[in-house]
C-alpha cells in the first residue's frame, strides 16, 4: 500500500470522523497505517471505559463508608444497593453493542462519557443530604449502572478496529483498561473523601469524610474523556449494522453457552469486587475505638482484588492467542473452584460478627492474610478467563465461517467479514449476561433466609462451585473434547 493510499485512509472521512475504507486483516493495511489508527482509538477507549467502571463500582466503596456520614442501613440493603448498577449494567450492554454500528464508535463514546454525568451529580447531591431517602440511594445507583454499558460498546468499537490474529491482545488490554476502573476507585475514593486507606500509609482527614468529593473529581474526568473521543478517535463506516446478522448471533447456541461461561468468570470478577469491601467488613473490623476501629480496615485491601483480577486480564487474552482460549478458559475455571473452596476453608475458621464486636474482629483478622491470599488467586483466574473467553467469541464465529466457505473464494471473504460483525454483537450478549453474576453474588451474600452474614457467605460460595464446575463442563464438552463427524472422523474445532 502506497503513502497516498494510506493517507487517503486516514482522510477519506465523512463529517464526524468516518473512516470509509477499513482492512484490518490486509497486511500492508495494517502495517502502514491501519496500526497507527487502531491503536490511537484503542487508548482513548480505555480511558472512557475505565471511567465507566468507576463510576459503575462507585457505590461498591462508598456504602461501606455511608454509616460514617449518617446513614444507617442494613447489611441486606447496602449488599443490594452496591448489586443495582450491576444490574442495570448488564441490562444496557444490548443496546450499547448496538449503539456502535448505527451511531460510530467515536460519537457513542462521546455520548457515554458526557451520560455519566448524570450519576455522579447525584450521588454529590444525595451524600451531602443525611436525610436522603434510601429509594433515592438506589435510582442513583441505577444511573451508575450506565457504566457497565460503555463496557459493550467499547469492546464491540475495538473488535472492529483490530485483524483476527491481535484481537485476543487487543481485547484484553481494552478490558483491563476498564477492569482497573473498578481497583481504582476503590483505592482512590476512600482517600479522596479524607478517609484512610493505602494499607494506613494515608491518614484519615480532621474534617471528617465528604463523599461528595469523589463525584466532583469523577465528573471531571468525564469530561476528558469527552473531549478526547471527540478529537481522538474515529467511527468505522464498515463497522455496519445489520439486524439479521444480529439475529443470527442472538440466535446461536455459542452466544448463549459463552455467556453462561462468561457468569462464572466476568461475573464473578464484578460480583466480588462488588462486595469486597462489604465483605472485610463485616467479618474482619469493629467501628471501635474510632476512627479505624479493629481489625481489618476494609479500604486498606478491598481494591487489590479488582486490580489483579484486572491486570491478569490481557495475560488471558495473550495466552489465548498463544495456546487457544477454551484451553485457558477451562484451566481458569479450575482455578476459581480450586480457591474458591479455600475460601471456604477460611471462613469455616471465623467467628460470625453481627454486630461488628471489637474482640470477634481481632481474633478473626488472624485469619485475614490467608483470607485475602485465597480471593486474590480467585480473582487472578477470574481475570485469565475473562481475557480467554472473550477471545474464544470471535474465534468461534469466525471458525463456523471457514467451515461454511471455501478458501480463497468472495464467499469466504464475505463470511468472515459477517463473522466479524456477529461476533461484534455476541460480545454485547455475553457480556451483558456475564454482568448480571455482578448482580447475582451480592444479593447472594445478603441472603435474609440465612442466620448470620458469615453462614450466608459461605453457603454462597459453595453454590458458585456448582456452577462453575457446570461452566466447565460446558467449555470442555463443547470447545475442547474431539467430536465425531457423520463419515466416523474425529475433528478438533480450535478456539
Amino acid at each position: 500500500m502506497t503513502a497516498q493510499t494510506t493517507t487517503q485512509m486516514t482522510t477519506q472521512r465523512r463529517t464526524g470522523h468516518w473512516i470509509e475504507d477499513w482492512r484490518p486483516e490486509d497486511a500492508d493495511f495494517w502495517e502502514q497505517g491501519g496500526r497507527t489508527v487502531a491503536r490511537r482509538n484503542l487508548v482513548w477507549s480505555i480511558f472512557a471505559e475505565h471511567l465507566g467502571f468507576s463510576i459503575w463500582m462507585i457505590w461498591s466503596v462508598s456504602s461501606a463508608l455511608l454509616a460514617s456520614v449518617g446513614f444507617d442501613f442494613s447489611v441486606q440493603q447496602l449488599f443490594f444497593l452496591v448489586a443495582i448498577p450491576s444490574l442495570v449494567g448488564a441490562l444496557l450492554r444490548l443496546p450499547y453493542t448496538f449503539a456502535v454500528p448505527m451511531f460510530g464508535g467515536r460519537n457513542w463514546t462521546l455520548f457515554s462519557a458526557l451520560a455519566l454525568l448524570v450519576p455522579t451529580a447525584g450521588y454529590a447531591l444525595a451524600v451531602t443530604n443525611a436525610g436522603t431517602p434510601y429509594w433515592v440511594f438506589c435510582v442513583i445507583a441505577a444511573f451508575a449502572g450506565l457504566g457497565g454499558g460503555n463496557f459493550a460498546s467499547s469492546m464491540t468499537n475495538i473488535n472492529f478496529f483490530y485483524p483476527a490474529a491481535k484481537k485476543g491482545t487487543a481485547l484484553g488490554l481494552n478490558a483491563a483498561g476498564g477492569n482497573l476502573g473498578v481497583s481504582l476507585v476503590q483505592f482512590l475514593l476512600p482517600i479522596i473523601v479524607g478517609g484512610a486507606g493505602a494499607f494506613g500509609l494515608v491518614h484519615a482527614a480532621k474534617g471528617g469524610i465528604h463523599l461528595e468529593r469523589a463525584a466532583y473529581v469523577y465528573a471531571g474526568l468525564c469530561v476528558v474523556a469527552a473531549v478526547g473521543a471527540y478529537f481522538f478517535m474515529d467511527n468505522l463506516a464498515t463497522a455496519e449494522s445489520n439486524p439479521r446478522e444480529q439475529l443470527a448471533a442472538l440466535k446461536s447456541r455459542h452466544t448463549w453457552l459463552m455467556g453462561l461461561i462468561y457468569i462464572g468468570t466476568f461475573g464473578s470478577f464484578m460480583g466480588y469486587s462488588s462486595a469486597m469491601p462489604l465483605l472485610i467488613k463485616l467479618n474482619f473490623w469493629a467501628p471501635d475505638p474510632a476512627p479505624l476501629g479493629t481489625g481489618i480496615y476494609f479500604a486498606y485491601y478491598a481494591f487489590l482484588g479488582a486490580g489483579v483480577g484486572s491486570l491478569a486480564r490481557p495475560l488471558g487474552g495473550w495466552l489465548a492467542d498463544r495456546f487457544g482460549g477454551a484451553r485457558i478458559t477451562l484451566g481458569a475455571i479450575g482455578a476459581i473452584i480450586v480457591f474458591t473452596l479455600c475460601v471456604v476453608w477460611t471462613l469455616g475458621r471465623l467467628s460470625p460478627n453481627p454486630g461488628g464486636e471489637p474482640a470477634i474482629a481481632h481474633d478473626n483478622a488472624a485469619w485475614f492474610p490467608a483470607f485475602l491470599c485465597f480471593f486474590l488467586l480467585i480473582f487472578a483466574a477470574t481475570g485469565v478467563g475473562n481475557g480467554s473467553a472473550y477471545k474464544m467469541i470471535p474465534a468461534i464465529f469466525r471458525r463456523e465461517a471457514e467451515l461454511a466457505s471455501t478458501p480463497g473464494t468472495p464467499g469466504r471473504e464475505e463470511a468472515l467479514r459477517a463473522a466479524t460483525r456477529q461476533s461484534s454483537a455476541a460480545l454485547g450478549v455475553v457480556g451483558a449476561i456475564g454482568a448480571l453474576g455482578g448482580f447475582l453474588i451480592p444479593i447472594t451474600f445478603s441472603s435474609p433466609w440465612v442466620g448470620d452474614p458469615l453462614t450466608a457467605t459461605k453457603t454462597a460460595l459453595l453454590a458458585f462451585v456448582a456452577y462453575y464446575v457446570i461452566c466447565g463442563l460446558v467449555c470442555w464438552s463443547v470447545y475442547l473434547r474431539r467430536r465425531v463427524v457423520a463419515a466416523g472422523e474425529l475433528v478438533d474445532v480450535p478456539v
